[in-house]
């Protein structure tokens, strides 16, 4: 294999490379809401659970 033709290969993959690490970072960006609203339902969802076991904790006590 000549020098040019490695260099080329060479070239080529990195540029294909740099694409998808776009692609990648695009993509992550865009996901980030949705890591958002899955921490906010968690969050309602264990806000939930803590004020369902309040009212038996508040019984007990007389």
């Amino acid at each position: 294999m000549h020098p040019e033709n490695h260099l080329a290969l060479h070239h080529a993959r990195a540029a294909e490379l740099r694409a998808e690490a776009d692609a990648y970072r695009l993509a992550a960006e865009a996901r980030h809401p949705r890591d958002l609203r899955t921490r906010l339902g968690w969050a309602l969802v264990e806000v939930g659970l803590r004020l369902a076991a309040t009212p038996k904790a508040a019984a007990a006590i007389p």
